[in-house]
């Protein structure tokens, strides 16, 4: 992003080892943002969509000025300063002024700088000076003290991802609630289960309802234990993991202080040059978010495929209809929430295989891409978080069932016969069922008129509760008929 100075009169100048630059006078971010703005146009997005992760810039800052004052290499009343100003950037305040891109090079370098720029005018202007003062504050000689980009970064994206792993949490839990209460909904509706396919033998649609809900409760799981790989950090590992420029007492200090901070159970990495080069955390981190988002997509496969139709497919399910499906086809509606949280899914996966090729990259003492390893993660949270909200309100919870016709097909299906092969024998069920498809009647009613068991034991062992395996009852099998009388011309 050029910056335009047709559209702004007012500028300060600022000066780094390159040059001298002319920044708008209003704003807080300083000539490494504006280098930043020009050399990375390429997603056109802000770190600050990632709220998380400015905040978590703004606590490893507040967290470092709060040692560097506890062991006596920063004045107090700079570190003061830098403290007030982090704490209101993580109260939600001057997010728009973290402009640089999302995707960069210099391994977060431009993310680093634009956060010590911010939180260093945000100071100056509370310390009653004018924005770009730096010989009285620093954004690097004080608000960047102790810290490398190579520790402050990847520390800043594990407590962002941290936090923002909190939200997701919340939304994947109320998506199994709900599932859960369509499970408790359709606890006594029996349908044709299937394999391949294929008719296979009856359930309930409670209980397929209920497999879904179960299936989320263990991606809750998964994630949670997974969480526990981001509060490894580096913090005091500064440019390689040697700890140069840093006093003896800053790595524990700053771990105290940003434990503090943050709630998160944080430890310091115990070798700092392994921990600033390796990003495998990254990695399973990511690898989890992708199996949930394959198997939530694997969820909307089912229930696109359950609601296909509604006349010329199964139909055993009504999804809320939500927008006219189609420009030509007068009453189309399609299962577009299913269909949204698919290519969210597909996203996550291709988000995933970027985190690994990206990790893969890294070089010697630092991996430089790890900005597009947290553009991926952040993004493929967000999009997941957004894909169950949806989900659930415009989709599960008004999930209805077609009775009369999941009830149709349970009559009229052969896979009811397996239901009696303990009493039967698997030869002669195959037989009635082969009889059955070929006649079109009912199994019952070919198991009664062989012989094999009267109305009643058919009736009873045909029962929902027996069918769907709720309940299980079973004998030794009689001796049964030869095959060849049970079989019709």
């Amino acid at each position: 992003m050029a910056l335009d100075a047709t559209t702004r009169t007012e500028t300060r100048t600022e000066t780094d080892s390159l040059g001298s630059l002319e920044i708008p006078a209003d704003a807080y971010w300083g000539i490494h943002t504006a280098r930043a703005l020009e050399n990375f146009p390429i997603s056109m997005r802000p770190i600050s969509v990632y709220r998380d992760l400015v905040k978590a810039l703004a606590m490893v800052k507040q967290a470092s000025a709060r040692a560097n004052r506890q062991i006596g290499v920063l004045d107090p009343a700079l570190a003061d300063l830098i403290d007030r100003a982090s704490q209101r950037v993580i109260d939600g305040e001057f997010h728009d002024q973290f402009v640089v891109g999302v995707v960069q090079g210099g391994a977060g370098t431009s993310t680093n700088m634009n956060a010590n720029e911010v939180i260093t005018n945000i100071a100056l202007e509370m310390a009653g000076r004018q924005k770009g003062d730096y010989a009285f504050l620093s954004p690097i000689d004080h608000t960047n003290r102790s810290q490398s980009t190579n520790d402050v970064y990847p520390t800043a994206v594990k407590i962002g991802l941290s936090l923002d792993l909190v939200t997701l949490l919340e939304e994947l839990d109320l998506l199994r609630q709900s599932f859960m209460g369509k499970a408790v909904e359709f606890h006594d509706i029996l349908k044709i289960g299937r394999t391949q396919l294929q008719d296979a033998v009856p359930m309930t649609l409670g209980q397929e309802f209920h497999g879904f809900a179960t299936t989320l409760g263990y991606d809750h799981q998964r994630l949670t234990e997974n969480a526990n790989l981001m509060f490894e950090i580096n913090m005091g590992a500064t440019a390689i993991g040697t700890g140069i420029t840093t006093h003896p007492g800053y790595a524990p200090a700053v771990l105290a202080h940003l434990r503090d901070i943050t709630g998160l159970d944080l430890v310091t990495a115990d070798d700092l040059v392994e921990a600033t080069s390796d990003t495998g955390s990254f990695m399973s981190f990511s690898s989890t978010l992708k199996r949930n988002a394959m198997k939530l997509s694997k969820i909307c496969n089912d229930l696109r495929l359950l609601s296909s139709g509604p006349q010329a497919g199964l139909g055993e399910i009504n999804l809320p209809a939500q927008q006219a499906g189609s420009s030509i086809m007068p009453g189309k509606v399609n299962p577009v929430i299913p269909e949204v949280v698919n290519q969210v899914a597909f996203s996550v996966a291709g988000a995933d295989l970027t985190v690994t090729m990206a990790s893969e990259a890294g070089q010697l003492q630092l991996n430089a891409f790890e900005p597009i390893i947290a553009h991926s993660i952040f993004q493929s949270i967000t999009w997941m978080r957004r894909a169950m909200r949806t989900l659930r309100i415009n989709c599960v919870d008004g999930i209805t069932a077609n009775r009369d016709r999941l009830g149709a097909m349970v009559g009229s299906s052969v896979g009811v016969v397996t239901a009696l092969t303990p009493f039967i024998g698997y030869a002669a069920s195959a037989a009635l069922a082969k009889t059955a498809l070929l006649t079109h009647r009912n199994v019952g009613d070919l198991v009664v008129e062989a012989g094999l068991m009267t109305r009643e034991e058919v009736d009873k062992q045909l029962s929902p509760a027996r069918l769907s395996g709720l309940e299980v009852i079973t004998q030794a099998i009689p001796v049964i008929q030869p095959v060849e009388n049970l079989v019709e011309g």
